[in-house]
């Protein structure tokens, strides 16, 4: 057991107008500190922010800018980075700290404001995560970088467009059963298919929304956890890895391989096998990312994740619930927010506070949250 996590809180999550990053954080805060009112601020040693982009809020120093808001200065807060895995970094960070000995209690916290830019800034902001001379330089996005994985992934395996539909429609059903998620309406199949081509295969259905949100979590010693609660959740396993930039340069598109080794990584420290997770929070930018992630995790054999969907599987009250929360597509995907968003719903299920999608037997949880096109994955192993 490597740490555990007492309390954790989130903001909801979607279009929020009226509030910048220093209020969803607030917002997250707020819900987390009420959760373990006998920890003080003052009890909180260090802050590590994940946050993606400094273009949104023309802001590089969101470590000061949350520890101001949490009334936190002059504790050491310190910005992370990895595009999209920068809230499971902060979280990785907290968790290595409290190992060190150096802190007893640690903040980790996500937050990202994305919706006050355009969708074209937006986008070439995300992008900013890609290969640059033939990646960026030739137009490409993320929605065609993910386009050419399905294709690939389509004819050497035998996966179809239904089936990335039906991810879809599973993580719509579970976020609609998310009173925080961005997205809360139920869609069929043909609405998918139905919906604008984005990068074919890909519709605007496949895609994860433009969101804004905030998460964090408290890490602290295991020794130390029950002084502060009576349901801490623990920290079994943890891996992260990285991979080329560019598409080009890898063997087999349609094969995760960072993705691969943080999961293994993960279950070796844990001392447990993909067998035993009941609970998978998977990074679903967009639907084929889920069934690449479900074969890295080992849920699948490689180039058989489609089928796990198209069987029922990965549904709420299936073999393994993936994306409970709604996932990005429907929870939606603040990007430096979703790691910790992630954790957020994994705290959620194991202490039976997940309401109408709860997920029964829920011992052990995987969180797996990536930057780039797998260019970093981050993963994080828990139990009750």
């Amino acid at each position: 057991m490597l740490a555990s996590i007492i309390s954790s809180g989130m903001s909801k999550i979607g279009r929020r107008d009226d509030l910048g990053s220093r209020e969803l954080f607030a917002e997250a805060f707020t819900e987390c500190m009420e959760k373990v009112p006998n920890v003080d601020r003052k009890d909180i040693d260090a802050i590590y922010v994940g946050s993606q982009s400094e273009i949104y809020e023309r802001q590089i120093m969101y470590g000061n800018l949350i520890a101001e808001t949490a009334g936190l200065l002059p504790k050491p807060a310190i910005r992370v980075e990895g595009c999209a895995a920068a809230g499971a970094i902060a979280l990785r960070s907290a968790i290595i700290d409290v190992m060190s000995g150096l802190h007893d209690i640690v903040l980790a916290v996500g937050v990202e404001k994305m919706t006050a830019q355009s969708t074209e800034v937006v986008t070439d902001a995300l992008m900013e995560a890609s290969e640059p001379t033939l990646e960026q330089s030739n137009g490409l996005t993320f929605p065609s970088i993910y386009a050419m994985m399905a294709m690939y992934h389509m004819h050497k395996y035998g996966s179809q467009v239904e089936d990335f539909a039906r991810v879809a429609v599973k993580n719509h059903h579970n976020g609609s059963l998310n009173p925080k998620a961005h997205l809360q309406k139920q869609i069929t199949v043909q609405d998918v298919l139905n919906s604008k081509i984005v990068a074919s295969p890909l519709k605007l259905f496949d895609c994860s929304p433009i969101s804004d949100g905030a998460a964090v979590a408290v890490v602290t010693k295991k020794e130390i956890a029950r002084k502060y609660t009576d349901t801490p959740i623990h920290v079994l396993g943890m891996g992260c890895a990285t991979d080329t930039l560019g598409l080009y340069s890898r063997n087999d598109i349609s094969w995760p391989n960072a993705a691969y080794l943080a999961c293994s990584d993960a279950y070796q420290m844990a001392g447990i096998d993909a067998s035993k997770i009941r609970i998978a929070e998977l990074h679903d930018a967009f639907t084929i990312n889920e069934i690449l992630l479900c074969e890295a995790a080992g849920f699948s054999d490689r180039g058989k994740g489609h089928l796990l969907v198209r069987n029922g599987d990965t549904s709420l009250n299936g073999k393994i619930s993936v994306n409970p929360s709604g996932g990005l597509k429907a929870r939606g995907h603040p990007t430096g927010a979703t790691g910790l968003a992630q954790v957020y719903e994994i705290f959620l299920q194991m202490r039976n506070e997940a309401g109408k999608r709860q997920v029964d037997n829920s011992d052990y949880a995987l969180a797996v949250n990536e930057g780039g096109s797998d260019a970093v994955v981050v993963s994080h192993l828990f139990d009750r």
